[in-house]
């Protein structure tokens, strides 16, 4: 009996010991990554173990899952990826913490960023965590940071953008460009949204003052002018853009080709040279994590003014699927794993 119970003890702890999570040891397609037990991460000074609820898809994924551009190999890892987990993004409620941690104690539902988030558990760092929106599913609150924060900080922040002021979103009805069109909104400017016939309702319902359905309709070509363009798509030159924009306006370009070398780091060039010699603002950027704007994003959410977009929600297991369908292009919103 005692023996029994010393191995039933022992069992229970490697359970507790592992979990299941998304693995990449290799760059490659889709068939890198495979669903396996492994070691339960800790979480050192100053960060917390989240007991992972749901966590969302980003581009990023892909980009980490290839290797590509090359050029980022040495960010990135060499020979095969530093961080063997995929995911960013995550929603779920505080298992443990880390020497120093004050802001969150076990049992808080929070949402942020965390390491390797396709997993029953991840490691975050405190600053990179916030309190659940109170109005927010745990599949909900996973969809917002990444795609939330760089649509919050290219419009308010790099675009400056002011009440009154005309905006057109390209790409409107993917997961940045929804949280855009309503952050847009908050900010008091007058929204153009630019997406596929079948979206057209979809972006309208969130706040798009005016839609233009891209199948039919070449906004570049139009005599319509804005203030700021959001480019999300990289579908149209740049030349194209600054077309649609008025003299003096903001084009904040955030897509770019994904090709082997050095991907969307071409467009990031070609933006930047020809803003030198024109009078209009061209600019890039990088997402930068923020605890203020989490909180900031939360508040937003919270008066129900910003709502996620949720496109689909797909089990751990199907993770290699849920990457490729947002590497196509074509959701409506947010893609989010839930575990």
């Amino acid at each position: 009996m005692i023996a029994t119970t010393t191995l039933e003890r022992a069992r229970q702890d490697e359970q507790v010991a592992t979990m299941r999570a998304v693995v990449q040891d290799r760059y490659g397609s889709y068939d890198a990554l495979r669903v396996a037990q492994i070691d339960r991460p800790a979480p050192g000074a100053g960060e917390v173990l989240v007991r992972v609820r749901a966590a969302a898809v980003n581009i990023a994924d892909w980009y980490l899952m290839t290797g590509l551009p090359l050029i980022a190999r040495p960010t990135f890892g060499m020979p095969g990826p530093k961080v063997k987990v995929r995911g960013h993004d995550l929603a779920g409620v505080v298992e443990t913490v880390g020497d120093g941690v004050t802001r969150f104690q076990v049992g808080d539902e929070v949402f942020g960023f965390g390491s390797g988030t396709f997993a029953e558990y991840a490691v975050a760092l405190e600053a990179d965590l916030a309190p659940r929106p109170a109005n927010l599913a745990f599949e909900q609150a996973a969809a917002v940071p990444m795609a939330a924060m760089v649509a919050l900080q290219a419009l308010r922040d790099v675009a400056e953008l002011k009440p009154g002021q005309s905006i057109l979103i390209n790409g409107a009805s993917g997961g940045i460009g929804t949280f855009a069109i309503q952050i847009a909104r908050s900010l008091g400017a007058e929204v153009t949204a630019v997406c596929s016939t079948q979206n057209m309702v979809l972006v309208s319902s969130i706040g798009a003052d005016h839609v233009i359905d891209y199948t039919k309709q070449d906004f570049t070509q139009s005599r319509e002018r804005y203030d700021v363009i959001f480019d999300n798509v990289a579908n149209r030159s740049v030349a194209d853009l600054r077309r649609a924009l008025k003299p003096g306006g903001t084009l904040v370009s955030n897509a770019g080709a994904s090709g082997r070398w050095i991907g969307p780091g071409g467009r990031v060039i070609k933006v930047n040279l020809t803003d030198r010699f024109v009078s209009q603002r061209l600019r890039t950027f990088l997402m930068k994590h923020s605890t203020e704007d989490l909180l900031t994003l939360k508040s937003l959410i919270e008066q129900g003014t910003v709502q996620p977009v949720l496109d689909r929600t797909m089990p751990l297991s199907d993770a290699p699927d849920a990457i490729r369908y947002v590497k196509a292009g074509h959701s409506r919103g947010k893609v989010v794993i839930a575990i």
